[in-house]
């Protein structure tokens, strides 16, 4: 994966009216999780915009609320590629993947973003995009070739998370499909469903009176 820097600047008042202001001012709030689990009751020092959240069995997992502007995360919102998002805060530098957005219903503006910290040690899922490579026995034979999972969600610390899963389809015939768990990726496991369809060659209506005549 590329990585995105992106400047964060500490959040303290996590009020509605602090975060309307922040939203009227082009800035977005946003978390990043997926820290340090401690235990509870924590005694330690946190830094300016860190909690600790209770999770289960008296332990609890440091969170940080931050800021950011819309400019700062637009190229990284709106783009098809993935990244490891280095995220600058109080002069530190934390990893990390998105996790997840939420949009206004109406406006389509961003209203709060979801950070997860990852590290070389710990797997993540994230979804990655799929390029498909080579040209069909059955385009040849004159199917058409759909993709129907543009992303597919694998499993592994994020340094080996590749941009993009390319997918050989050179030996995929007329009618034939390729499944998830068809696919093999070196040091990625995919966690969407065997069964479930990434790609196949249709019958068109000419390779369909082709095969006719053939027969």
């Amino acid at each position: 994966m590329k990585t995105y820097k992106l400047a964060a600047a500490p959040r303290v008042d996590l009020g509605k009216k602090a975060t309307k202001a922040l939203r009227a001012n082009n800035q977005i709030p946003a978390v990043i999780s997926g820290g340090e689990i401690v235990e509870l009751p924590y005694t330690g020092k946190l830094e300016e915009g860190q909690k600790v959240v209770e999770i289960e069995n008296g332990k609890g997992l440091v969170t940080t609320d931050i800021v950011v502007t819309n400019d700062a995360v637009r190229k990284l919102i709106y783009s098809p590629e993935i990244f490891a998002v280095e995220i600058e805060l109080n002069g530190n530098k934390k990893m990390a993947v998105l996790k997840d957005i939420q949009f206004h219903p109406v406006k389509d503006n961003i209203l709060h973003i979801d950070f997860l910290e990852v590290n070389d040690k710990k797997p993540v899922v994230i979804e990655v995009p799929v390029k498909l490579v080579g040209h069909a026995e059955g385009v040849k034979a004159g199917g058409k070739l759909g993709l129907s999972m543009r992303r597919l969600k694998v499993k592994a610390v994020y340094t080996n998370v590749p941009e993009c899963l390319e997918i050989n389809v050179d030996k995929l015939g007329l009618g034939q499909s390729m499944q998830v768990g068809d696919l093999h990726f070196e040091g990625l496991e995919l966690v969407n469903a065997k069964n479930a369809v990434v790609c196949a060659v249709q019958l068109t209506r000419a390779a369909r009176g082709a095969q006719a005549n053939a027969e």
